[in-house]
C-alpha cells in the first residue's frame, strides 16, 4: 500500500468515526451538545490537518490498528499545554486597538 492510500485509509476512518461522534452528539440535549462543542471543533481541527499533510507509513499503520484514533489525538491534544489562549488574548488587544484606532481617526475626521 502505498503512503497516499495509507493516509487515505487513516483519513477515512477517522471521519467515520467523526461521522459517528456527530450522530451521538446530535441524539443529546443541547447542554450536552454544548459540553462537547470544544471536542467536536478540535476533532474537525484534526481531520483538517490530516487532509494537509500526510504521516509516514508506519505511522499512519500504528494509527490505523487503533480503535478510534481520533479519540486518542483529542485527548492527547487537551493534555498539552499551548499557546491558544495567549493567541485569543493577542487577538483581542488587535481588534480592541484597531477600533480605537479607526474611533480616533473619526474623532479628528469631525473637527
Amino acid at each position: 500500500m502505498t503512503n497516499e492510500e495509507l493516509n487515505t485509509r487513516l483519513y477515512e476512518k477517522m471521519f467515520a468515526e467523526q461521522e459517528q461522534f456527530r450522530d451521538w452528539l446530535l441524539s443529546q440535549p443541547p447542554a450536552e451538545i454544548l459540553n462537547h462543542a470544544y471536542e467536536y471543533t478540535v476533532r474537525e481541527d484534526i481531520l483538517m490537518s490530516l487532509e494537509y499533510h500526510d504521516l509516514e507509513d508506519s505511522q499512519a499503520r500504528a494509527l490505523l490498528k487503533s480503535d478510534k484514533p481520533l479519540k486518542q489525538i483529542f485527548e492527547r491534544w487537551e493534555n498539552q499545554e499551548t499557546s491558544y489562549m495567549d493567541t485569543v488574548w493577542d487577538t483581542v488587544q488587535e481588534q480592541a486597538r484597531a477600533a480605537e484606532a479607526k474611533q480616533k481617526a473619526k474623532a479628528q475626521k469631525e473637527r
